[in-house]
């Protein structure tokens, strides 16, 4: 009897963890041939800390036994392998907006994410406690994988202040996230994706936070399906694609309906990367050709109209980057237009953001280091 061939590649995650969502709606819409395995205690143990350095997930594993850690950077790696149908949009206004989504999904919707399945917790235990407890011991009792999965959750519950979750900041939290939720509800009645019937890198990006947490824990997905069902069903097709199909709205087009929820991410997120960039630049001064650390103190912030602080994630730089460097190489009438649009949404001043200091991920590990 003969083996199964091994599939192209295999991603090492779990249905709970935010960002395995994202990798894994992309390989589904491209069609690939993956497999998904969980990461186990022992993938972490042989495969993971000896090869990223870091026990984090996803990691994508190709059968040639190159192993690429990120998101972003699983999703470029096989943009170049597999470049048809491209999730970047060709038209350069689309394309902006596309990774100022990915940017924000990415990194600010991490807070009502971890709002939503921590500060509630007493309401969807036993669901939360086991799904941790299944992605690393996927063959233990259920008993034995929520006594687990209560170990290993004691991190991921303890950041949340960190991220600029408390008593005070919540009302904000929850403020912001439901009036993001009736904005992108009006715009998916009306669109399959955000620019158009293809999902772009900035559905992938939302679709991390929107899914694992808030499309699937108990609380928040009653809340997304009651109150934002077209919402819901976007998570839906994320998650259940047609391979390779659709196409991004003509002529560079821009739906009216995503100028709310850009103009949230302008007033709420921009500030904090901008913000990032100047303490990693007073970082990288103080110490000339150093790793940043993953975290360089706290700064405020603001969302739903509350104040708190949260901590300065300088990896978030690198993100941004993404953003900038795509806005600073327009030229002519490309840049008119987005001079344009940035300014109605009140994010012109952010994409102007001087960089003195770039940041690069090291391959394979988690440090920045200066560009």
């Amino acid at each position: 009897m003969t083996s199964e061939p091994t599939p192209a590649y295999t991603l090492y995650g779990g249905e709970l963890s935010l960002y395995t969502g994202k990798a894994r709606c992309y390989l589904r819409y491209k069609g690939l041939d993956y497999r998904e395995l969980p990461a186990t205690r022992e993938v972490h143990k042989e495969l993971i800390l000896p090869r990223v350095g870091a026990a984090i997930v996803p990691v994508l594993v190709t059968d040639n036994d190159e192993v690429v850690q990120d998101t972003t950077d699983i999703i470029d790696f096989l943009e170049a392998r597999h470049p048809n149908p491209p999730v970047y949009p060709a038209g350069s206004l689309q394309k902006l907006v596309a990774l100022m989504l990915e940017f924000y999904g990415d990194e600010w919707l991490v807070m009502p994410a971890m709002h939503y399945r921590w500060s509630v917790i007493d309401q969807q235990y036993s669901f939360i406690m086991r799904e941790f407890g299944a992605m690393s011991a996927p063959d233990a009792s259920e008993e034995e994988q929520v006594h687990l999965g209560e170990k290993l959750c004691a991190p991921f519950r303890g950041s949340i202040p960190a991220l600029g979750v408390t008593e005070e900041t919540i009302p904000g939290i929850e403020k912001s996230y439901r009036e993001l939720l009736g904005e992108l509800d009006a715009h998916f009645a009306q669109y399959d994706f955000l620019l158009g019937s293809r999902p772009s890198i900035g559905d992938f990006g939302l679709i991390g936070p929107l899914y694992a947490h808030l499309g699937r824990d108990p609380v928040p997905r009653e809340l997304m399906e009651r109150t934002a069902p077209n919402v819901y069903r976007w998570v839906q097709r994320m998650n259940n694609p047609q391979p390779c199909s659709g196409e991004f709205l003509a002529d560079d087009r821009v739906p009216d309906t995503l100028m709310p929820v850009l103009e949230r991410m302008c007033h709420e997120h921009l500030p904090d990367a901008v913000d990032v960039v100047a303490h990693n630049a007073g970082w990288l001064e103080q110490n000339p050709g150093g790793s940043l650390p993953r975290v360089l103190g706290f700064h405020p912030f603001t969302t739903g109209g509350v104040q708190g602080t949260r901590y300065i994630h300088s990896y978030s730089q690198w993100m941004f980057q993404r953003c900038l460097d795509h806005y600073a190489s327009l030229e002519g009438e490309d840049r008119y237009r987005a001079d344009t649009l940035l300014g109605s949404i009140g994010g012109l001043q952010a994409m102007r953001t001087p960089v003195a200091r770039r940041v690069r991920r090291q391959p394979g590990q988690l440090e920045l280091v200066e560009a």
